[in-house]
């Protein structure tokens, strides 16, 4: 599974800001986001007795950001931002909150994906962290955390 895999998914978990007055997590949500750290456990990675981590702070100019939009009719759109600022593998899916979980749902490199992520609000934004089957082996026991911060308009 290709690095910009994992970071689009992660950026579906990256749509919450903290305000004046207390929203409730599916109104946090309602905005765009841009994830700020990444990181993915996979404790048997691919079947194997082997641990592969990949974590990125997105430091140092990366080549591309994951960004993401949700909007109030429960639609969102994820995509990459490059260098030269264009929108470049662009999924668009859905999104509900449960109490203090999100689930996204969409199609990402031809795999239907529905993914939940147990959401903590920051300052910044939001913590998200899920477990999953990120590296595609039937097993879903692979971590990603991952930080998000608020695109300000």
């Amino acid at each position: 599974m290709k690095t910009k895999n994992f970071i689009l998914i992660i950026i579906f978990g990256t749509f919450f800001v903290a305000c004046k007055k207390e929203k409730t997590v599916k109104e946090y949500m309602i905005n765009s986001w841009q994830t700020s750290y990444l990181k993915l456990e996979m404790p048997t990675y691919q079947k194997s007795d082997s641990l592969n981590v990949y974590e990125d702070k997105f430091d140092n100019n990366p080549e591309l950001v994951a960004q993401s939009k949700y909007n109030e009719d429960g639609t969102f759109s994820a995509w990459f931002l490059n260098k030269k600022g264009e929108h470049i593998s662009s999924s668009k899916g859905k999104w509900n909150v449960v109490n203090d979980s999100l689930f996204v749902e969409f199609n990402y490199g031809g795999r239907d994906m529905k993914v939940s992520y147990h959401i903590t609000k920051t300052e910044e934004g939001f913590l998200g962290k899920s477990k999953y089957d990120w590296d595609e082996d039937g097993d879903f026991d692979d971590l990603l955390t991952m930080k998000t911060t608020i695109i300000k308009k």
